[in-house]
């Protein structure tokens, strides 16, 4: 079994800062982590090697620094890094970039593709179900269990208020989220292996299969005008009363809210 996740280096969203002027994300001196959830599909991967003795590949997006969380990947037990790295890459939304990476999975093999369910630095959760979209292969989102079934996956989905429990059979993509399970940490061993032993295939521009009108800022149609942090709310006010009257206290302050 072959299993490929794809993982991105995103700024630890603790420590995000915006400029005040353009809105966009200051990365200089913020520190760089991997993606939760992609993470939580990373440690779902290596629990299915663990238990069937899958080959487990891992692939990410990004400038030449994103090699960094493909060597915590191999620290914690993967098998193969790819890192799909240009210029021309640059700027890319979440059509252009799932274009890209489903261009660069399709010069691999697998049964099953891994996404984490969104990305810190965006909470789109578009990329995972669009690159299923471009391989031509069924995707379960929002995955809190997964079991393998001969050829077949079952999925625990996570779905508003209930669990659906979907089976679809292999190629086919997952979305994971964060609390699918705890990832392990690296090991020494693993941390020596990923540095010294094992290597990272590096694919450009031209090592993939892909119309330039899909890459990149130009192959984006979605144009950000603005970001901006989220404004911290002032305490809320805090009263004691009696079932009836929480029931006037509230409706009250509906109407005062919302004029009706």
């Amino acid at each position: 079994m072959k299993i490929i996740v794809c993982i991105k280096q995103v700024p630890d969203t603790n420590e995000v800062k915006l400029d005040p002027v353009t809105g966009t994300l200051i990365r200089d001196g913020v520190p760089s982590i991997i993606n939760p959830d992609d993470k939580a599909g990373l440690e779902a991967a290596l629990r299915l090697k663990d238990e069937l003795g899958a080959e487990v590949s891992v692939i990410s997006m990004g400038p030449p620094q994103a090699e960094a969380v493909i060597r915590e990947a191999f620290a914690m037990g993967a098998d193969k890094g790819y890192l799909v790295t240009d210029r021309v890459f640059g700027g890319a939304d979440t059509w252009a970039t799932s274009s890209t990476l489903a261009a660069a999975i399709h010069n691999l093999e697998y049964d099953l593709v891994i996404t984490g369910r969104q990305a810190i630095d965006g909470d789109t959760a578009q990329v995972g179900p669009q690159i299923a979209e471009h391989l031509d292969i069924p995707n379960i989102s929002y995955a809190e269990e997964i079991k393998v079934d001969g050829d077949y996956i079952i999925v625990k989905r996570q779905y508003e208020d209930r669990y659906h429990i979907v089976k679809a059979k292999m190629p086919c993509l997952i979305t994971a989220l964060a609390e699918l399970n705890e990832p392990r940490y690296m090991t020494p061993g693993g941390i020596f292996d990923a540095y010294r032993e094992k290597k990272i295939t590096v694919w450009c521009r031209n090592d993939i299969t892909i119309d330039d009108s899909n890459i990149g800022l130009k192959g984006s149609p979605t144009k950000v005008a603005q970001s901006f942090p989220k404004s911290v709310k002032a305490r809320g006010q805090v009263v004691t009363l009696d079932p009836e009257e929480s029931a006037d206290f509230i409706l009250e302050k509906l109407k005062e809210k919302f004029i009706f």
